[in-house]
């Protein structure tokens, strides 16, 4: 039989300590609200999270951080990160070589030099300068409700090439949606060049772990279970309130409502029927893996990203987080960080490795990659949801006690968004059912 878990019933339940879990935390606290957050893991953070091994920091997953986001700069201490930036502009190998593209605001010398190579047509690099000043117009809200297509689709729309779609967007956008067929909402992508215009790509000094930490002491303590698993949760509508039921059957009472926070497959084995009330499209999930080795030798081209342009191999992008951050590595070494798109499931750690080592070579030559040493592979099977077209915005209130996080839901403007989460907070503040 199921155990009654002793405590404060007034409360709202959130099940996942990922930043979304936490930014609800952080607003519920700030409001005044009783809470507690249910982890499964062994600490919080979901996959913004970073481990040290052999004296390097290790990323769980390939991951940069952009200062402009609206919601960071609400619940982020900046300062106390410590942000390293990276180039703004990445080194894209095709044909053998590896070629520059530059933020021309930023780097206009470099942009200019970069305008014969073949990463696009002169035309492109133009094109780009044009649609990233495009990006920065208007209001947030207004980008994110404009017509709404896929990636690629918009990107033909602007006039971009063949070329360039293939050598620099398929592989840039990729490494931040793990999505080479440009599939992903245009809103999204618009709403995500906007964020690269506006700021910088950067990593804190610490590791990207660094975030979802702070966060975290920003809490009351005792506020976040590690450990404790959700088994089921169960909702009424007739008055009575929800309950958590974990692991190990204890059930846990939530009078202010229960928060799911988790990632998509964990929210629709919880949420179940709940879920259909949301408008937002199901589908799998996107995954990746993380290689990362350890070097002595120097990165050839510093703080930068390097990208497939030749649209062949497995690997789809690398940089040198130490090159960016050199806290990430001890002195005299260096990390190397490489991401590949989906899971690779088929393949062992050691296969994956090897086979990403030998295209490196091929990327930097023998010498430079010579002394790569294995240190970790990541893989994410579900690093981020399906962001396919859509259009209608998730719920994020699906019943009387059940409410989905922001990190679950598909990308939606802010303000919406801000919206959702003041209507919730008054609900949950003003819920006194007894």
């Amino acid at each position: 039989m199921a155990s009654q878990q002793n405590g404060n019933i007034d409360q709202v339940l959130v099940v996942g300590a990922g930043v979304a879990g936490l930014s609800c935390g952080l607003r519920l606290h700030q409001a005044g609200i009783p809470f507690t957050i249910l982890e499964s893991s062994d600490g919080p953070g979901g996959r913004v999270r970073s481990d040290r091994v052999e004296g390097f920091i290790l990323d769980r997953g390939f991951q940069i951080f952009l200062t402009s986001y609206p919601e960071a700069k609400e619940v982020l201490n900046y300062a106390d990160l410590n942000l390293k930036p990276f180039y703004a502009g990445a080194m894209v190998h095709y044909d053998s070589q590896f070629h520059k593209v530059a933020d021309p605001l930023r780097h206009p010398l470099d942009g200019v030099l970069s305008l014969l190579n073949p990463t696009g047509t002169v035309g492109d690099k133009v094109n780009v300068g044009i649609f990233r000043l495009k990006s920065t117009l208007g209001s947030l809200e207004d980008l994110l409700q404009r017509d709404e297509t896929t990636t690629m689709e918009r990107l033909k729309k602007e006039g971009f090439s063949d070329a360039i779609i293939d050598r620099f967007f398929k592989p840039f956008l990729g490494g931040i949606f793990f999505d080479n067929d440009l599939k992903v909402t245009s809103r999204l992508f618009e709403f995500v060049m906007r964020m690269l215009a506006s700021g910088e790509n950067s990593l804190p000094a610490n590791g990207i772990g660094a975030i979802s930490e702070q966060m975290a002491a920003a809490l009351p303590a005792g506020s976040i279970k590690t450990g404790t698993k959700v088994k089921a949760l169960s909702s009424s509508d007739m008055g009575s309130p929800p309950e958590v039921v974990l692991e190990n059957n204890t059930k846990m009472t939530a009078k202010r409502g229960v928060v799911v926070a988790t990632d998509q497959p964990a929210a629709a084995r919880l949420l179940g029927k709940h879920l259909d009330a949301s408008p937002s499209r199901q589908g799998k999930g996107r995954g990746t893996c993380n290689i990362h080795f350890r070097t002595s030798q120097q990165p050839p081209h510093g703080n930068v990203l390097y990208l497939n342009g030749h649209g062949s191999g497995l690997v789809n992008n690398a940089c040198f987080p130490s090159a960016v951050a050199p806290s990430y590595a001890p002195s005299g070494q260096h990390l190397v960080s490489v991401s590949v798109i989906g899971s690779h499931d088929d393949m062992t750690d050691e296969a994956l490795s090897s086979a990403v080592h030998q295209e490196m070579s091929q990327w930097f030559g023998d010498e430079q990659t010579a002394d790569w040493k294995l240190l970790k592979v990541y893989r994410i099977s579900f690093a981020q949801p399906n962001q396919v077209t859509i259009h209608s915005l998730l719920s994020l209130h699906l019943s009387n006690d059940m409410y989905l996080a922001k990190s679950t839901s598909r990308p939606g403007s802010q303000k919406y968004n801000n919206s959702v989460r003041k209507e919730q907070q008054q609900q949950i503040t003003s819920d006194d059912s007894g």
